[in-house]
């Protein structure tokens, strides 16, 4: 099975990558989790998405707040699918880190999930990897469903206590 790669703009992001990590985990997919910078590292994010494929890697994951060039700076040094994670940052809730991961120009395609979206950015990197292994589609399948279950297990206690 290829590995999820993950890249951090900052060690602060760690809390939503470990969303991330956890649903990977999960699903049994081998990853890898590093601190790069678009703008303090731009040689080591360059070099660690340069080989990506040859290191087997699927998808990448990338996270990053405020400026979050992170996402789009892994984009345009490899063909592999990159998912960005907008985080939130001091000043504008995420706002800005959404705008500058959603807004990528032609050809250089990022998906984006939502402010803080670890859980989701792990599943769409899940998906995408699933294309090609029947396994991990089931898995996937399986906590579909279990998370239909859960949701109706809800209602019907709702529905007592109403």
């Amino acid at each position: 099975m290829k590995k999820v790669g993950i890249v951090m703009g900052s060690d602060s992001d760690l809390p939503i990558i470990k969303k991330a990590t956890d649903m990977l985990t999960t699903l049994g997919i081998p990853f890898e989790v590093h601190v790069y910078s678009a703008h303090r590292t731009p040689e080591q994010a360059r070099d660690f998405s340069v080989n990506a494929r040859k290191n087997g890697f699927g998808v990448i994951i990338a996270a990053a707040g405020m400026a979050a060039h992170l996402a789009g700076a892994v984009a345009a040094n490899t063909t592999l699918p990159v998912i960005g994670i907008p985080c939130k940052g001091p000043v504008f809730d995420g706002m800005d880190a959404l705008l500058a991961t959603v807004q990528m120009p032609t050809g250089i395609p990022v998906a984006t999930v939502a402010v803080n979206g670890g859980a989701n950015a792990a599943l769409l990197a899940a998906q995408i990897l699933a294309v090609e292994d029947k396994e991990l589609a089931q898995k996937l399948d399986e906590k579909r469903a279990c998370d239909a279950d859960a949701v109706l297990s809800k209602d019907a206690e709702i529905m007592t206590r109403l």
